[in-house]
């Protein structure tokens, strides 16, 4: 059957999940949640083609079933509950561990199977199953974005349904053996690229969809194990299950060397001021006037105040270069994301670092958008920047390159970029655009890198982290 979305020859995989996600809305082939961008998509018919799992001579020989708590695959979940098979579902986002076994009332009718298979009734009937405990899992039932006949799959980017097979591994949960479902509507089987395809990326043995059943004959191998060196520090604070099981595998023997620190997170605003003691009314002379510095501090202001309006007047304020990178109006949040570059603790070693760089200006960012899925698409475009400088609230961001070669493909890279269904803008920063030649670099001096550790924890409350 010939796919319904045509792939681009050299499509990266974000550019992909952009197609299925576009095209969804577009034809209005989902249910609630919407809209479907960097979800799951929860595709209308997605109840019916869950209960096709039924049908599948593995389903009948499993006791213990996996299943993604994904909305669309409510009806997996349901259908496995009905059939009285063990169902186990992941922890959201692998936050207090990797599984929890559903359990529903003694003697439960149809309709307590229901809400046991929704997302209230995942939390409501679940039962922690720790590390320690002797699962095996005899089928995975996963939800995608995209997926090919030949069985390569993309999820929604954030690697949870990867990780999970890859700690079932670890677990001796899962074997090569072990099937991997995922239901999808037609419309998300599309011609994947295997090139595309890594090696913690895990593949599917069947596709159902409203109107088929795909068993792929996949070739790629599923993921081996956790892959320690393609992980770091901050991954291991956000799942700390991942903790234990490096522990474990550190025991048994197992290289469980980690990947370099990912890039810090900086802001340019400024560091808090320590408040100071309030000044005592300075001495008086015998004639009971201030001392003189006294006297002409408003004439001091009010020179400032005709300065500043003199520099306003002239289109130096800044309204005039809102659009140059480095600049920001009063008031306006920025932060400044390290794609490469020092590590933290190297800020103060200038040689790590460019004293001048090229900005490129990126504009019509949606409102919703994660720093975090920004710089995704920004690396599967190949135009990952030294220095990402975000400001989400102004729908925009400003890119710092090492030289105006390297800005120039970037900016050739990001022709047609697409997130959200927002079409984004690539162009020169503003205070580049005029008379720079080719091989020019920009006068922009990098901004003040702050340590995480010194940023107040206001600015830090406020501000979005990358996941």
């Amino acid at each position: 059957m010939e796919p319904v979305i045509k792939i681009n020859p050299g499509a990266s995989k974000w550019d992909i999940r952009q197609k299925v996600w576009d095209y969804i809305e577009e034809k209005n082939l989902a249910n609630f949640p919407r809209p479907v961008h960097n979800r799951i998509p929860n595709f209308k018919g997605a109840f019916a083609s869950c209960a096709k799992v039924t049908a599948l001579a593995v389903f009948s020989q499993s006791a213990e079933v996996k299943v993604d708590p994904d909305k669309t695959l409510e009806g997996a979940r349901l259908a496995v509950l009905q059939a009285h098979k063990t169902l186990l579902v992941p922890t959201p986002r692998l936050r207090t561990g990797l599984f929890n076994r559903i359990t529903p009332p003694q003697g439960a009718s149809k309709e307590q199977l229901r809400i046991c298979s929704s997302s209230q009734g995942v939390k409501d009937f679940s039962v922690p199953v720790g590390l320690d405990a002797k699962v095996k899992v005899d089928l995975v039932v996963v939800g995608s974005v995209a997926v090919s006949e030949k069985g390569c799959r993309i999820g929604k980017g954030e690697g949870f349904a990867d990780m999970e097979y890859a700690m079932m591994v670890s677990m001796g949960a899962v074997n090569e053996n072990t099937v991997v479902v995922t239901v999808v509507h037609d419309c998300q089987v599309v011609d994947i690229p295997e090139e595309l395809m890594a090696s913690h990326d895990l593949t599917v043995d069947f596709i159902l969809t409203p109107t088929r059943v795909i068993e792929t004959h996949c070739k790629l191998p599923k993921p081996q194990g956790i892959i320690w060196n393609k992980l770091d520090d901050e991954k291991l604070e956000k799942i700390p299950i991942l903790k234990k099981l490096r522990a474990l595998e550190e025991q048994a023997g197992k290289d469980v060397t980690m990947g370099p620190t990912s890039p810090g997170v900086e802001t340019d605003r400024p560091k808090q001021q320590p408040k100071r003691r309030p000044r005592q009314n300075p001495p008086q002379d015998a004639e009971g006037d201030d001392r003189p510095e006294r006297r002409v501090e408003p004439e001091q202001k009010a020179r400032q105040q005709t300065a500043r309006v003199r520099k306003e007047s002239r289109g130096e304020g800044r309204g005039e270069k809102e659009k140059e990178a480095g600049n920001v109006p009063k008031g306006k949040t920025t932060m400044i994301v390290k794609e490469h570059g020092p590590q933290e603790g190297e800020a103060a070693n200038e040689s790590k670092f460019p004293p001048s760089v090229t900005t490129v200006y990126l504009g019509g960012i949606p409102a919703g958008l994660r720093v975090s899925e920004l710089k995704t698409a920004l690396r599967e475009k190949k135009a990952a920047p030294l220095r990402l400088t975000w400001q989400g609230a102004q729908h925009r961001a400003f890119l710092d390159y090492i030289d105006p070669q390297a800005a120039d493909q970037a900016l050739e890279a990001l022709q047609g970029l697409s997130l959200n269904g927002h079409n984004l803008q690539a162009e020169m920063a503003k205070s580049q655009r005029g008379g720079r030649r080719s091989g020019q670099p920009s006068k922009r001096q990098r901004p003040p890198i702050v340590s995480k550790s010194k940023i107040p924890p206001e600015t830090k409350s406020g501000t979005e982290v990358p996941e």
